[in-house]
């Protein structure tokens, strides 16, 4: 009762700091009001349904319900074009008390500018004294639609058939550049947003009116309009530009404050949000309007701004998947101290929060059914990976925050009265160097136990030169030991030993399987069979440990990064009877072999399997940390890489096979601590097939980025937490719990890090092969290879030799693209960056494991080491 009010306590306190937090980032904006009336914005009533194929223009009925919108809120309002019903504005917006600036859109379309100019002139003439300026074209010269020449005989016609100020509008520098356009109009109408000149807001209506007295100091005769001047309050950056509501209400309100103090013309752009725009102008071409596309006003023009309005039911929303996360984990962890529940907690929380605010993004946002599929993928993407930090965090709490329990085991030592069970010790060999079976013989006939047979199962060796020695070797060692050479022997590795379990001796109870490689300690089988005492043990398991880790960097770095599980993983998951079998140092109780099926030869992780369907019948294990063996790592990078390819594709066709046991029903055999544990245990290997995914969006969209900077968008936000937040955190969990489980340096620990980086891609490969790929054979983990030059490394590691090179360049272009020096690029580099560093790790680790002075020692050392043992 104390321990579960603890954690409601926790709980709450949290939550509260958290809803805080969310309080504090939507802390009011106490920006200038604005209380007049503006004196004018550009009006285009498109809905948000218009897209440029289905053309849907609006009818005149909502071309008034938009009009009567704006009255009393604006002067005047701005058009771009007379045609497809939009003649009919200046006529409704009488009505509602609205000046008109009309204007006519011109392009290369010579037939339809002809319609434009005839209509516009149509209009302006009628008598309609509400039009006040006629507009011809707008932004013609800046698109370099027509030729500067004839923009001026369309100003000069529709200057002789009408009688109102006739002008065009382009940006500012247009004007500069063209003092012969000047000439022609009667006043200047001048795009002034400092959004496209990449102006940071804070600096932005200062560069507004830089440029409008620029203009009135080179031309001090002609009238100066200021026909479009905005901010978007949504979209992707653009240099040191930032779009976003609140930036939009601090232009504004700027703006028009210091608009009305020096008495000068302007147009807001724009009355409402044009979503359609994000095709022409990128993401932010959407959200320039005051109004949403919803005929929803963004904010009040006076008192406080909140940058996230609904952010209290986000912050909620936040708070209610934290409770329910922080009971599932916590509720079900008995043996935590208080230390660990707050810093899941924390972790929680703000995982939470995270993924609520990219959801929050997404919301406010317009979007098409491919961006409306685009999120879907990437907030599922984001929940898996906060399904992976959670289980990473929780792994973390229990190292390191957690009490001994009754199920952490120490070696035994057998009673005076102890009934010692026959062991059978299986040793499946292929094609292994027959120096190195005959340490591992002699150390089994060197076992301090009285009764256990030993057979050896040569496995497909074609060398009789390679298999006789073995043979010789166990004649030499006496009745205990067995030798069988099988030819054209089906199911590999699981063929060999279910053939050992055919010629077992009738009276032997246990089977032991250890790796033609290992070298044992005497007391194994006496400090370990008696386990098996407890009827329902199933199986008993020590760790798989080497005697070469001292040999080079590059196996010492390996050895530390075996390690990590043996010392960790498994021990933690020994306390909820969920180990992971292994084929080495393992023993199973004979008759829960047979019960269960003997080892599956259809599975190349055959020992993982074996266990998996024990703890389906029911049976328990027991793990000892304790070394009683020591074996050989891999040589090489191919080697090693391999090793773990095996591992990975071997435990996807465990999922496949057994999925039902791991689903939450009533019908699962397995309990719910195996359940998770299981499941746990592999998703660091899908967090590794997520990042790929991960970096193969990064830089397919980098590509289009180059394409196309303008109508790019990145989504940094639904980026940050698979790639740069589950990177950092992998690294602070690897190294956090090797310090403290692991009897290893700093600079050991950092090591076996980089060596498990640089496994990422091959993991990766395994999860995607296994999940989908059928029929992998058996992949021996050579002892003794030799390693090829430089070149052949190179070759083994292409893949992400070629993605490395990929994500460097995309580096160096971001850096290149001035549209994206801001900080959404710098997070962008960013990304890119950290996706790199596993690639960097493989291409490091390869290096370390072909210098030639390290092939020397190696040569060298092996051999002489395994003398001395």
């Amino acid at each position: 009762m104390k321990r579960t009010l603890t954690i409601l306590l926790t709980l709450a306190v949290l939550i509260m700091v958290n809803f805080s937090i969310w309080s504090h980032i939507n802390n009011p904006l106490q920006l200038k009001s604005w209380t007049k009336t503006t004196m004018g914005v550009t009006f285009d009533p498109r809905r948000k349904e218009y897209t440029q194929k289905n053309g849907q223009f609006p009818t005149e009925a909502e071309i008034d319900q938009d009009l009567a919108l704006l009255e009393n809120k604006v002067h005047a309002v701005r058009t771009y074009s007379v045609l497809k019903g939009l003649h009919k504005i200046p006529e409704l917006a009488a009505k509602h008390n609205l000046n008109t600036t009309v204007g006519a859109w011109i392009d290369g379309d010579l037939e339809k500018n002809r319609q434009e100019i005839e209509t516009l002139l149509q209009v302006s003439n009628e008598n309609n004294n509400k039009i006040v300026r006629v507009m011809v074209g707008n932004e013609v010269l800046f698109r370099n639609d027509i030729p500067v020449q004839q923009l001026i005989d369309y100003i000069r016609e529709v200057k002789k058939r009408t009688w109102r100020p006739v002008s065009t509008s382009e940006t500012f520098d247009i004007w500069l550049k063209h003092p012969e356009l000047v000439a022609e109009v009667d006043f200047i109408g001048a795009h002034i947003l400092p959004y496209w000149n990449g102006i940071a807001v804070e600096d932005a209506v200062d560069f507004v009116f830089e440029k409008y007295n620029e203009l009135k100091k080179a031309y001090p005769d002609k009238p100066i309009v200021i026909t479009e001047v905005g901010w978007p309050s949504d979209g992707q950056p653009y240099k040191h530009a930032t779009a976003s509501r609140a930036n939009q209400a601090f232009f504004l309100r700027e703006f028009l404050n210091r608009a009305a103090e020096q008495k000068i013309a302007y147009y807001i752009v724009e009355a409402f949000d044009q979503p359609w725009k994000m095709e022409i102008e990128g993401s932010a071409g959407a959200y320039w309007g005051i109004f949403n596309a919803d005929r929803q006003p963004k904010y009040p023009m006076d008192g406080a701004v909140v940058a996230l309005p609904g952010w209290k039911h986000w912050a909620t929303g936040a708070a209610g998947v934290s409770a329910v996360l922080m009971g599932l984990f916590l509720f079900t962890r008995r043996t935590l101290a208080l230390p660990g529940i707050v810093f899941f907690g924390v972790i929680t929380n703000l995982a939470a929060s995270f993924i609520f605010w990219t959801v929050s993004i997404g919301a406010q946002q317009y979007q098409t059914e491919l961006t409306i599929a685009f999120w879907i993928l990437l907030i599922l993407m984001q929940i898996l990976a906060l399904t992976i930090l959670l289980i990473e965090t929780m792994e973390i709490v229990e190292v390191v925050w957690h009490r001994r329990t009754t199920r952490t085991f120490q070696p035994l030592t057998p009673s005076p009265d102890f009934r010692y069970p026959k062991v059978s010790i299986h040793l499946p060999i292929h094609n292994e160097p027959p120096m190195m079976v005959r340490k591992t013989l002699e150390a089994l006939a060197k076992l301090d136990y009285p009764h256990y047979e030993v057979m050896v199962m040569d496995n497909n060796t074609k060398d009789p030169d390679v298999w006789e020695p073995v043979r010789e070797d166990c004649e030499r060692l006496g009745e205990k030991f067995r030798f069988y050479h099988l030819e054209n022997w089906p199911g590999f590795k699981a063929g060999a030993i279910n053939h050992a379990l055919a010629e077992t001796a009738p009276d032997a109870e246990i089977i032991a399987v250890i790796d033609s490689d290992y070298i044992l300690s005497p007391d194994w089988l006496k400090a370990m069979v008696p386990y098996f005492d407890n009827e329902n043990v199933g199986f008993v398991q020590s760790p798989q440990d080497y005697r070469d880790g001292h040999v080079n960097t590059f196996k010492r770095f390996c050895y530390w990064e075996y390690a990590g599980f043996f010392n960790i993983g498994m021990v933690q998951r020994n306390e909820y009877n969920a180990i992971i079998q292994h084929g080495t140092m393992t023993m199973v109780r004979k008759s829960a072999l047979l019960e269960v099926g003997k080892w599956s030869e259809w599975c190349i992780c055959e020992d993982s399997e074996l266990g998996l369907r024990l703890y389906e019948a029911g049976y328990d294990s027991v793990y000892v940390k304790d070394s009683f063996g020591r074996g050989l790592m891999p040589d090489t990078m191919s080697g090693y890489m391999t090793q773990r390819f095996r591992w990975v594709y071997g435990a996807m066709q465990i999922i496949k096979a057994h999925w039902k046991s791991f689903t939450p029903s009533k019908k699962s055999p397995l309990t719910s601590a195996q359940r998770y544990y299981f499941v746990a245990g592999w998703l660091p290997w899908f967090s590794d097939a997520l990042a790929l995914i991960f970096t193969i969006a990064s830089l397919i969209l980098t590509g289009v980025i180059f394409l196309d900077p303008i109508h790019s968008e990145l989504p940094v936000t639904a980026f940050l937490l698979p790639t740069i937040g589950l990177f950092s955190f992998k690294i602070l969990r690897s190294l956090w719990l090797y310090q403290a489980k692991v009897p290893c340096s700093v600079w050991e620990s950092i090591g076996a890090s980089l060596s498990g980086l640089a496994l990422t891609h091959t993991v990766a490969r395994g999860v995607w092969q296994g999940m989908f790929v059928p029929g992998k054979p058996f992949m021996r983990t050579p002892k003794y290879e030799k390693q090829g030059p430089l070149f052949a490394g190179l070759m083994v590691v292409r893949q992400e030799l070629f993605l490395l090179l990929l994500l460097i360049a995309g580096v160096v272009g971001m850096n290149s693209l001035e549209h994206f020096d801001n900080l959404s690029g710098k997070l962008w580099m960013g990304v890119l960056s950290v996706q790199a560093v596993p690639y960097l790790a493989t291409v490091i680790t390869l290096l370390m494991s072909i210098l030639p002075h390290y092939r020397k020692k190696s040569a060298l050392t092996i051999e002489e080491m395994d003398e001395s043992i």
